[in-house]
């Protein structure tokens, strides 16, 4: 498989990224309204209509960014869906819930890039060539929708994982924890900047990639040698 220039990796990469970041977020606010809160569905939130939910840094700006980094992993982030805490019927419990939505998503989405990824390979084998960009875009959906995953659970507010995490424990560890809110934010990049988030993430990628892979029929050596040629 040759070089892809600039136009052909984005090209591959928007369609897995803007369905990986709207799925996410709507994931969230059709659980927020199933547990009683409507006002994601009130604000029209509640749409794949990515033009909704497109934060200009996070959706745009920081993908194209990484993109631009050699051997730098993708990823973004768009506007959160708003969810009225107080409007929950059980607010802690169905908060962590609401939270681990955005994740599981991510996670079925994997494997659904995987199948798409699966059948194009048995395609190109049949000589119809054609599917190669969907096999490309295969393989970008998984690789970003994991990362997205595993990045999300992280237990750090404002990511799910710090939400879920918060939604667990006993009321006052609770409020203890998220007043590292306001912090999590620039915890993150500190980890990114000094390398530390591709050290912890890494293995948890791997992990999640060890189920997801098989459905591809790809093995991890070929999925990464695409993956390279991809970020590159």
């Amino acid at each position: 498989m040759s070089q892809l220039s600039l136009i052909q990796q984005l090209a591959v990469w928007v369609v897995p990224v803007l369905l990986a970041i709207t799925v996410h977020e709507v994931s969230h606010g059709f659980v927020a309204r199933y547990y009683g809160d409507t006002t994601a569905y009130m604000l029209g939130r509640l749409t794949l209509n990515p033009v909704k939910h497109i934060d200009p840094l996070g959706t745009i700006l920081v993908p194209a960014i990484m993109l631009l980094l050699p051997g730098s992993f993708v990823f973004g982030w768009a506007k959160p869906v708003p969810v009225s805490f107080n409007n929950l019927r059980n607010p802690m419990r169905d908060m962590a819930v609401v939270a681990a939505a955005g994740p599981l998503s991510n996670l079925t989405m994997a494997f659904l890039w995987a199948l798409l990824a699966r059948l194009s390979m048995g395609l190109l084998k049949d000589g119809y060539l054609f599917f190669e960009p969907l096999l490309l875009m295969g393989i970008a959906g998984i690789y970003i929708n994991i990362i997205l995953m595993v990045l999300n659970l992280l237990p750090l507010p404002p990511l799910d994982g710090g939400r879920v995490l918060a939604g667990i424990l006993p009321g006052p560890m609770a409020m203890q924890f998220s007043r590292i809110e306001p912090y999590g934010f620039m915890i993150l990049i500190a980890l990114l900047v000094t390398g530390l988030l591709g050290w912890i993430l890494f293995p948890l990628i791997s992990l999640v990639l060890f189920v997801v892979l098989p459905v591809s029929g790809f093995a991890p050596q070929g999925f990464w040698q695409i993956i390279q040629i991809l970020i590159q």
